[in-house]
């Protein structure tokens, strides 16, 4: 992905109004999972979707997509042992996945926080993972362009 590539004016300034507000989406969209529809996958995908588009919009070589794609594949990785983590934390409670920590008031936020962090380790994992295979296809398609160029 190189520095030539990005979109017009535009395109790089609605993105930047939009960024924030689709990973705040993205954000709250997994935070609320266990009171609405959503969850750490929903969310993720959204995150993942914000980044993509930043990638899009400013190229490779720029804007905060291109910060996101060099840590990628550890924070796809954290997201993973955050889950085994919450996941072994429950086992010691007593109970493997379930909610081991205390509950608060009903249809609140912090109505059942271990659900919470799993869904946020989740939405890391899956944010993460979404877009980093988006790169992965990305440099492939140029790889596969360039070595066509240079074969004809």
């Amino acid at each position: 992905m190189s520095d030539q590539q990005g979109m017009s004016l535009i395109v790089r300034v609605v993105t930047r109004w939009l960024f924030g507000l689709i990973l705040v989406f993205g954000l709250a969209v997994a935070l609320f999972g266990h009171l609405t529809p959503g969850g750490g996958f929903a969310g993720g995908t959204i995150v993942a979707c914000a980044f993509v588009l930043a990638i899009l919009a400013f190229g490779g070589a720029r804007g905060p997509g291109a910060t996101f794609a060099r840590w990628a594949s550890s924070l796809d990785a954290t997201g993973a042992l955050a889950f085994l983590a919450l996941a072994i934390l429950g086992y010691t409670a007593g109970a493997f996945l379930h909610q081991w920590a205390g509950k608060g008031e009903a249809f609140t936020l912090g109505s059942t926080p271990s659900i919470v962090l799993l869904n946020l380790a989740i939405l890391l994992k899956v944010g993460a993972g979404l877009f980093a295979g988006f790169i992965a296809v990305a440099l492939f398609e140029q790889t596969a362009e360039s070595g066509k160029g240079a074969d004809a």
